[in-house]
């Protein structure tokens, strides 16, 4: 198969192998609803050329840090060289948290699936919340 979809049939452009431009993912991000129980605050750094994703999330006594982990980054479509989402992955042993992220109207609309890997019986979920880049220091 050469394609999944109508959009994968492109020519590829002549800037193909140049890096993606990332310029719109680095910053602190803030959670739009200040009554969330999951995920605060996201941070997000350059190191190198590659972006590593910080998540602070709430707990019984503050925040929580997550650690950090590397983003994989995608573009809109085939033919463009412009970071639109990205991808990545935190284990906690007990159990695995995905993300999948994108920039939409300047505001970071982020997927969480949540799946538990231990014994517990708990069923894995699915949340959608959205974040707005903050102005000054996380």
């Amino acid at each position: 198969m050469q394609f999944a979809q109508l959009c994968d049939q492109i020519q590829p452009p002549s800037f193909a192998g140049d890096l993606l431009d990332i310029r719109a993912f680095p910053g602190n991000w803030i959670n739009s609803n200040p009554d969330t129980n999951g995920i605060a605050r996201l941070s997000v750094t350059e190191d190198q050329g590659k972006l590593l994703l910080q998540v602070l999330a709430i707990g019984p006594d503050g925040l929580v840090d997550w650690g950090m982990a590397p983003l994989s980054i995608f573009a809109a479509g085939p033919a463009s060289q412009t970071g639109a989402g990205f991808t990545c992955v935190f284990d906690f042993g007990f159990a695995e948290t995905r993300l999948q992220g994108m920039i939409m109207k300047g505001l970071l609309v982020l997927a969480q699936f949540h799946r538990f890997k231990d014994e517990s019986g708990r069923t894995g979920y699915f949340v959608r919340e959205y974040f707005a880049l903050e102005h000054g220091k996380f």
